[in-house]
């Protein structure tokens, strides 16, 4: 079965501007078809030719976010978009990475130590809110002010 050609066009077009999921891009084309079975041939199709690769989202998508989120974060914005789990697991950046970016973030919006417990308490939530698991906000905060104390 072929595709429409306005359909076709139209995902080529989506695909032209930027990296797309299978899923969004999908609902982005049933909007211009109701043709369940012509959609999936077609995203099968682009994905044989490697015009449209979840992998590749899940990779550029974190490589423009790893830097200010963390990976629980970014896991729940890939599933969102119908990234499966192995995919994302597969291109979450490591602890030490992620610790690191925690710090940088942490000292691009705090300028120093926390006073108290309650503005300790607030830069580990500003973290979690973030995307980043306990383990490294402790941690994170832990060597941050470390470093300006020395």
């Amino acid at each position: 079965m072929k595709p429409q050609p306005d359909l076709r066009q139209r995902a080529l077009a989506i695909l032209a501007r930027r990296e797309i999921s299978r899923a969004e891009l999908a609902q982005k084309l049933q909007q211009l078809s109701d043709n369940h079975a012509e959609i999936n041939a077609l995203l099968d199709e682009l994905a044989e030719r490697h015009w449209q690769s979840d992998t590749r989202y899940a990779e550029a998508y974190i490589n423009s976010k790893a830097r200010s989120h963390g990976n629980l974060r970014l896991q729940q914005a890939l599933a969102a978009k119908g990234v499966d789990a192995d995919t994302i697991r597969q291109h979450l950046p490591d602890a030490d990475t992620q610790q690191q970016a925690a710090i940088a973030v942490l000292h691009k919006k705090f300028s120093h130590t926390p006073a108290d417990m309650a503005e300790k308490h607030k830069q580990m939530r500003f973290l979690a809110y973030r995307g980043f698991d306990m383990h490294t906000i402790q941690a994170a905060l832990k060597q941050a002010w470390a470093e300006e104390d020395e």
